[in-house]
Order: C-alpha cells, then sequence, then structure tokens
C-alpha cells in the first residue's frame, strides 16, 4: 500500500521546488518531445515534490492549497519544459474535480494508494447514454495528455440527454475500462503523450458523474472551501499559467542566447547595444509580466470569496474566465516577436527557441484559450446583454 506525505509544504517552499528543477527539466526537454511522453522518471519527481497534492483534498492526504499556488508552480517548470508542465497542469488540477464528486470516488481512487493521477478528455467525441443507475460510453476520446501515468483512470466529458434537455457531464472511467492508442504526432507539445483513449460499451455508475458546468448551491455547498471555486475557472486558469510560464521560458532563452552574441552590423556591435533587440525584449517581458499578473490576481479575488466558503459571484466569474483567456494569444505574440529577432540562428533544431514557440503555438490553440468567442461574450455583458442560452457558467438566463 502506498500513501504520500500527509506534511504540508508552505507556498514559497512548494515554489521554490518548481524553480530549482528548471535547469534540469530543460536538460531533458529535448529528449521528452522526441519520447512524445513525459518519463516516469520526471513524474516520480514531480510526485515526490508534491505537485500533484497541491488541490489534492487533504481527507485523501492532499494539500488542499489555493489554485495559485498549482499557477505559480506551473509558471516555474514551464519555462524548463512545457511538455512536463502541461502534465503536472492536466494531472495536477484532476484531484480538484475528485473533489467535487460523490466521496466514494475519492475512497477508490485513493483507499489504497493516494499517489494514483487520473488524465481527462473533455471534448465529448464519443456517445452518451443515459441508463439504469448511471451512463453508457462508447467512442474515441482524443488528446488525453499523460494517460500513461493515470493509473486512476480519466475523466471524459460527454453530452447527455436529461430531462428534455442535453446537459455536458464529465464522468470518471477506470483505467481498466479504455485503450490508449499513439496517435500523438504534433507540431508541438509532442512531449505531453495526448494520446487517444478508446472506450466500448463502458458502464459509469451516476455517482462517478457531475454537470462538469454546474455551479450553484446544490452542485457546490456542501464542499469544503476550496470545492467552491468553478471547476471549469481553476482548470482554465491553470492551462493560461503553464503557457505564462512557456512565455517566460522564451525570454530566459532569449536573454541568454543574446549576451553573448555580435550583431553583424559593426556600428551597433553587440547585439545588447541593439535598441530593437533590447526594446523587443522589453515589450514582450511587459506583456508575459501582465498576463501573470492577471491570472495570479484573478485567482487571487475569487480564492477571497471561496476561501471564506462562499460562491464567487457571476460577475466576477464571467470577468475572470473572460480575461484569462486572451493569455495564449499574448503570450505568443510575445514569443514570436522576440524570436524573429533570433534571425536565421533561430531556426536550427539544436536552438531549444523553436521547440519553445512551437509549444507555445499548440498551448495557445487549446479550447480554454480562445479569446475570440470569449471577447464576445465579455463584451456583450459589459454591454448589458444577457448571457447566452449555452454558456460555460451553469447559468441558465
Amino acid at each position: 500500500m502506498s500513501h504520500i506525505d500527509t506534511s504540508i509544504p508552505s507556498e514559497a517552499e512548494i515554489v521554490a521546488r518548481a524553480e530549482v528543477m528548471i535547469p534540469w527539466l530543460r536538460e531533458k526537454a529535448d529528449a521528452t518531445e522526441k519520447a512524445r511522453m513525459v518519463s516516469r522518471e520526471t513524474i516520480q519527481a514531480f510526485q515526490e515534490a508534491g505537485f500533484f497534492r497541491i488541490l489534492q483534498p487533504r481527507r485523501w492526504g492532499g494539500y488542499e492549497m489555493s489554485p495559485n499556488v498549482l499557477n505559480k508552480v506551473l509558471m516555474e517548470l514551464a519555462r524548463g519544459c512545457p511538455s512536463s508542465a502541461w502534465n503536472v497542469m492536466v494531472l495536477g488540477v484532476h484531484p480538484f474535480e475528485v473533489g467535487l464528486l460523490d466521496p466514494r470516488c475519492g475512497d477508490e481512487l485513493w483507499g489504497e494508494d493516494n499517489s494514483r493521477l487520473v488524465s481527462s478528455s473533455y471534448a465529448p467525441f464519443g456517445t452518451v447514454t443515459a441508463v439504469d443507475g448511471g451512463y453508457l460510453l462508447n467512442g474515441e476520446w482524443l488528446t488525453s495528455s499523460g494517460c500513461d501515468h493515470a493509473a486512476g483512470g480519466a475523466f471524459l466529458g460527454g453530452r447527455v440527454a436529461e430531462n428534455g434537455e442535453t446537459v455536458f457531464r464529465s464522468f470518471w472511467v477506470q483505467a481498466g475500462d479504455f485503450e490508449i492508442v499513439d496517435d500523438w504526432h504534433v507540431v508541438g507539445l509532442a512531449g505531453t503523450g495526448s494520446k487517444k483513449l478508446i472506450v466500448r460499451e463502458v458502464f459509469v455508475p451516476a455517482y462517478r458523474s457531475h454537470v462538469i458546468g454546474a455551479y450553484d448551491q446544490d452542485s457546490h455547498g456542501q464542499v469544503n472551501d476550496l470545492y467552491k471555486m468553478p471547476f471549469f475557472y481553476v482548470f482554465y486558469a491553470a492551462v493560461s499559467s503553464v503557457i505564462i510560464g512557456m512565455a517566460r521560458g522564451m525570454a530566459d532563452l532569449y536573454i541568454e542566447h543574446m549576451v553573448p552574441r555580435q550583431n553583424l552590423n559593426q556600428a551597433v556591435g553587440a547585439a545588447v547595444n541593439d535598441p530593437f533587440i533590447r526594446g523587443r525584449l522589453g515589450e514582450a517581458s511587459a506583456k508575459i509580466l501582465a498576463c501573470s499578473a492577471r491570472v495570479l490576481h484573478n485567482t487571487e479575488e475569487a480564492w477571497g470569496y471561496a476561501s471564506q466558503g462562499r460562491l464567487v459571484p457571476l460577475d466576477v466569474r464571467v470577468r475572470h474566465f473572460a480575461t484569462n483567456q486572451f493569455t495564449g494569444g499574448e503570450c505568443f505574440e510575445a514569443a514570436h516577436m522576440i524570436f524573429k529577432k533570433t534571425s536565421t540562428r533561430g531556426v536550427w533544431l539544436n536552438n531549444p527557441m523553436q521547440r519553445q514557440l512551437r509549444d507555445i503555438l499548440v498551448g495557445a490553440n487549446h479550447i480554454t484559450q480562445n479569446q475570440d468567442n470569449i471577447g464576445d461574450l465579455l463584451g456583450g455583458q459589459l454591454l448589458g446583454n444577457p448571457l447566452p442560452a449555452v454558456n460555460p457558467f451553469g447559468v441558465k438566463p
């Protein structure tokens, strides 16, 4: 029987554990990309550092800390290896979701081994049918990041007809109930191992499911303070935090590249004397810092409600949820801005900046970074328009 240490580190201590790993992760980043999955050695190091326990309920040996602790850890880890940090994000946010389910789920998942991890694939690729006592799942679910390390199974998303309406649910499926298919051949974040899961006529009891966007007294009123945070909010902010870390890593690499470089323009000499090289770095750093400040501020403001046992008000949720989704686009702009100043040197495959840029590109393509649609929703709300019938806030206008 394996149980994790129940001693809870301070926020500063656990963030420092992430920061000290940056050089080690950077050294492994190329091998991680080539392997198309994070190594078990790396996952074990993350386990020992306690990263997967940050949002895990204390009832099952977790730390039950503020989501900003995870966000800050992700902002550090992604500076070294974006794919590895992405696995921490995905596998580290799901203990929060377990905290929203019937306690029987936590007992079943962590009763004998409270270090077991859970992956996910929320896009409703497969089909779900309501049956007596639960649901029947069938089909294929794509992009389940870190699934090779998820002995605890996966959360799968699906739409199902209930009481005359279509409901978007999340279902906890056991690892033995799906097949992993290695189809993850992509331009960036290749090391995340985000493979396809195949499910064939699997029954999921009703207590292993929840309406994923629900946020009210019925769904969150009886849970501990941390779990009064909206799940989608916590998940989306964590994705934004990883991308911020990737962009910070790009700035790190740019500085290391430019400090010793000599400019071909003899009038300028050292690259650090070039006002455009300096200017692009300054502007990019401002954009990255703004993204970081926004995500951390939004989460702290929401935590101010949840930590007092209160639900986060709708107008606050909309503002946070929407503004966080601009992170991917803004961080890619910052990264691309400085990448262009590397000239030809940046395009070589042995230059880690090209991999960092590709990883940011793919991260910014994630559905949680959909600034176009969410910008329209936020602007409409600010102008007094009602929320649309289908919205990510569990609200029926």
